[in-house]
C-alpha cells in the first residue's frame, strides 16, 4: 500500500533545511549544482526527512539523491515498504 505524499509540503521542509526558497526547488534541479547542497546539508535533509516520515535513510541511499524526483521515489519506497 503506497502512502501519498503532499508535494507542497515536502518542498516546503527541503527548502526550509536548504535555506531556499521553495520556488528554485523544482523536479529538475540538481541539489549539488544547482541548489548547492553539500554533504552536510544532505544529512541534514536526511535527518529532517525521517524525523517527519518516521522512517531511516541509509547514507548509501542519501547520496543519490540529487533532485526533489529522487527524494520523491526514496520516500516512495520507504513509505510503500514501512506500511
Amino acid at each position: 500500500m503506497a502512502v501519498a505524499l503532499d508535494r507542497q509540503e515536502l518542498v516546503a521542509l527541503i527548502a526550509d533545511v536548504l535555506d531556499l526558497n521553495p520556488d528554485v526547488i523544482t523536479d529538475d534541479a540538481h541539489f549539488i549544482t544547482d541548489l548547492g547542497v553539500d554533504s552536510l546539508l544532505a544529512l541534514e535533509l536526511a535527518v529532517a526527512l525521517e524525523r517527519r516520515y518516521q522512517i531511516k535513510i541509509e547514507s548509501t541511499e542519501i547520496v543519490d539523491v540529487e533532485s526533489l524526483r529522487d527524494v520523491i521515489a526514496l520516500l516512495e519506497q520507504k513509505l510503500t515498504i514501512a506500511v
